[in-house]
């Protein structure tokens, strides 16, 4: 994980602002599903993407005929 610098307080309404150069660089635009993680200390968060239906991983996904995504290792 690579710092930025950037340090952001928490508004009263506990959102947090992502500045513009950061979702510009990630992909980032309104409406971008968002998933959070907890890791003992840290709250991760990261750009949403649906995982296998069957274990939940995101690696090597192929796109089902039902349109529903399956990694190889459930295949």
């Amino acid at each position: 994980m690579k710092s930025t610098g950037i340090v952001r307080k928490i508004d009263e309404l506990g959102r947090i602002v992502i500045p513009k150069e950061l979702r510009k660089t990630q992909g980032l635009t309104y409406g971008t599903p968002m998933e959070l993680f907890v890791d003992e200390d840290q709250i991760i968060l990261r750009k949403y993407e649906p995982g296998c239906v069957l274990c939940g991983s995101v690696q090597n996904l192929k796109t089902h005929k039902s349109g529903k995504k399956i990694c190889k290792k459930c295949l």
